[in-house]
């Protein structure tokens, strides 16, 4: 039996053991206080409270497992490595809590030794402890990236996180494109190549997908209440948001909130129409139907927006999710006898010119075996493998690392990935992202219920959208809406 087998097993057998349903074994005619749809970390996080306060609740969730965007998956030694979301660092203080409270702990990034520059066929080493911190020493652009970094950080401060629609610049700044804003802040090739790879890093999008006011909102979210946001924070390791990594893996994590909430959690369950009757809502999926007081909403919002409603929703709250669309990533994940490139004096972070796999990190698990290294997929090169088997992109990201950390990485003992596009019950990943016009124009639908729905999810959150302690976030405040309606 594989790990991979074995952990699904367990897992299944512990469901049972816990009361948490398994595709078909959903009874129709249930009824609850709420009924949650997705059981990601924000649909779960809201359960949990709802349930804490009292109150029935029932989760629906459409794929045979819990997390969402989390996934987790075996290396074959008995330790799990994640083709979906995975850091955190400082000011997530909510992903950080739930983390301790479940039992799951944490452990720091390897992030020891030297980055890889890989531009125009050359490779260079850096160190991101001087000053220009993670930026690769560019010689034509990193000094402008870092100028370009600052005037951001300012704009941001501009924005207020829980409506950034209302910042006194709004119109102009969600009237043009990310890509426009680069081309007239950056005039060499190196500055605007740098501030390119990192929006693709952070959103999996191309400048010119994204809203200049999502960007500079996306920016003032990553921080919390005391602590105001910071693209560095975005793009660091060592102080920023990928400093630190579960040990286990993150997907241990929704693991435990669904296993404590036993069978209200429902797999197996795509829910298809929420239609809101009188003195109710009455939901149904493929695993039977669910009547309730309340609904919350906690999946991505494309995905939202293929449930049919009754009655139709308002044309603000349709209209934002025909124009909000996912991210285009493929995470993958090749691994080794040993991490070789820690020897060499080598961080395993690499950031490149040269697709497909234009971002490397060193996904080791915390007790130092296999060897693993992560690259990121995205945006154009995401969508340009859309098609490509396994094979191809297996062999294209092999010849990456090997440029990056030697010919060593060619032979891999294993090499996993994730297609976030072709996920049906994602279509993307890490986030979707508002275009120009979105904000501006249907900002507010975000987050505002209709009726007795209510949405959650990491793209209603106000501080770190896009990342697993905004969905926490959301499923905070979402349960806070419900209990106060109740």
């Amino acid at each position: 039996m594989s790990a991979l087998t074995r952990r699904l097993f367990l897992g299944g057998a512990a469901a049972t053991a816990a009361g948490v349903a398994t595709p078909g074994s959903a009874a129709a005619g249930t009824s609850a206080d709420v009924v949650v749809i997705g059981a990601g970390l924000a649909g779960l996080t809201a359960a949990r409270e709802i349930s804490r306060a009292g109150r029935s609740v029932v989760v629906l969730e459409a794929r045979d497992r819990v997390g969402g965007r989390v996934l987790g998956r075996p290396l074959g030694t008995g330790d799990f490595t994640e083709l979906g979301a995975e850091f955190i660092g400082p000011t997530q203080d909510r992903i950080a809590a739930l983390a301790a409270e479940l039992g799951v702990p944490t452990y720091r990034t390897y992030d020891t030794g030297d980055y890889i520059y890989y531009r125009n066929g050359q490779r260079s080493r850096y160190s991101s402890s001087g000053p220009l911190g993670p930026i690769p020493p560019d010689p034509t652009g990193a000094i402008e990236a870092g100028i370009a970094i600052q005037l951001l950080n300012q704009q941001a401060a501009e924005v207020p996180v829980d409506a950034p629609w209302r910042a006194e610049n709004a119109e102009e700044w969600d009237s043009q494109t990310f890509h426009t804003w680069i081309q007239q802040h950056a005039q060499t090739d190196g500055g605007r190549f740098l501030l390119r790879l990192a929006t693709r890093a952070i959103f999996s999008a191309e400048p010119r997908d994204l809203s200049l006011l999502y960007v500079l909102a996306y920016i003032a979210q990553a921080g919390n209440e005391d602590h105001p946001g910071d693209l560095t924070r975005l793009v660091s390791t060592t102080g920023g948001a990928q400093m630190y990594r579960f040990v286990g893996g993150s997907q241990r994590i929704p693991e435990r909130l669904a296993a404590a909430l036993g069978d209200r959690v429902r797999l197996g369950a795509p829910v298809r129409h929420i239609s809101q009757e009188p003195g109710g809502v009455r939901v149904i999926s493929d695993a039977g139907t669910v009547t309730a007081q309340r609904v919350v909403v906690a999946v991505p919002p494309p995905l939202a927006a293929r449930i049919s409603y009754d009655p139709a929703l308002p044309a603000a709250r349709d209209q934002l999710t025909q124009r909000f669309p996912m991210g285009s990533v493929i995470k993958v994940v090749a691994t080794y006898r040993r991490p070789f490139w820690r020897a060499d004096g080598l961080a395993g972070q690499a950031v490149s010119d040269t697709g497909p796999a234009q971002v490397t990190f060193d996904n080791t698990p915390h007790d130092g075996v296999p060897g693993a290294l992560m690259g990121f997929i995205e945006a154009d090169d995401a969508r340009a493998l859309d098609a490509a088997d396994t094979a191809r992109i297996r062999r294209e990201t092999l010849r990456n690392f090997a440029d990056y950390f030697g010919p060593q990485a060619l032979d891999p003992t294993g090499f996993i990935l994730s297609r976030w596009d072709n996920d049906i019950w994602s279509r993307g990943c890490p986030v979707a992202f508002a275009p120009p016009g979105l904000l501006l124009g249907y900002g507010p639908a975000i987050r505002e219920p209709v009726g007795r729905i209510h949405w959650a999810g990491t793209e209603t959150s106000t501080y770190w959208t896009g990342y697993m302690d905004g969905a926490v976030r959301s499923g905070h405040r979402a349960a806070r809406e419900v209990l106060t309606a109740l």
